[in-house]
């Protein structure tokens, strides 16, 4: 799932937040790029007693899926503390219709180890802090306080690329409240990544939920084939 979704920026954490209640999430986005439709992205999770668990799906649909069928699907679970997050454990599988591939990671204080999978350039034993990219996608599309809207700053580490989200300036428009973000490569991506492209700027709406919570209905950011959108069911 990693690299799908590092092009969608789809990375965020919120951290020195308030405790959140135990509770789940379950949510699907039809994800189209350049106005055609490119697949679904599902993240799905739970919270109870300190620890949480996520698995998300992300498969290719519409045109693009007829032209190429890729599916990423991964699981994480660890602690969370408010909006901290410390995994314990990480696993992706990839499909591209071509190859296919795993990865799989285990957390020791913070520190992540590759088990399964290859590895980049980047030693796993200096990345401590980070967090992988499902659980970083869950603590963006679970619902959060009103103080929490537009928080985001995570680091993550995917086994062998680091990368940075950033979320901020809160503002109303059409009834939810948008947020500029931006995606940022930052180490472990071949020159050629470096020398296409570094930075990624998105933005994500939040809508009020019927608890008076607020929750992601649309992402809108720029990929490397063209605007994709992201839109809530």
């Amino acid at each position: 799932m990693t690299r799908s979704f590092t092009v969608l920026a789809m990375i965020a954490g919120l951290w020195g937040a308030p405790v959140w209640a135990d509770g789940s999430t379950n949510a699907v986005f039809n994800v189209a790029i350049r106005g055609i439709n490119a697949g679904t992205l599902t993240v799905k999770g739970t919270e109870q007693s300190g620890s949480y668990s996520t698995t998300g799906v992300l498969q290719s649909g519409g045109l693009v899926g007829l032209v190429a069928r890729l599916k990423y699907t991964a699981a994480a679970k660890g602690r969370v503390d408010g909006a901290r997050f410390q995994p314990s454990r990480y696993d992706e599988n990839a499909d591209t219709g071509k190859r296919k591939s795993k990865t799989t990671m285990t957390y020791s204080g913070g520190v992540p180890r590759v088990v399964a999978g290859e590895t980049g350039t980047l030693n796993p034993a200096t990345q401590k802090g980070t967090v992988d990219p499902q659980t970083a996608i869950y603590a963006a599309f679970r619902d959060v306080n009103a103080e929490e809207v537009c928080k985001l700053n995570v680091q993550m580490f995917d086994g062998k690329r680091r990368s940075q989200v950033r979320l901020a300036n809160p503002r109303d428009e059409g009834g939810m409240i948008r947020c500029d973000g931006e995606y940022r490569r930052l180490k472990g991506f071949s020159a050629e990544d470096m020398a296409e492209k570094t930075r990624f700027p998105f933005n994500l709406f939040y809508a009020k939920t019927a608890d008076g919570r607020y929750r992601v209905e649309k992402v809108i950011t720029q990929t490397l084939y063209g605007n994709a959108t992201m839109t809530r069911r």
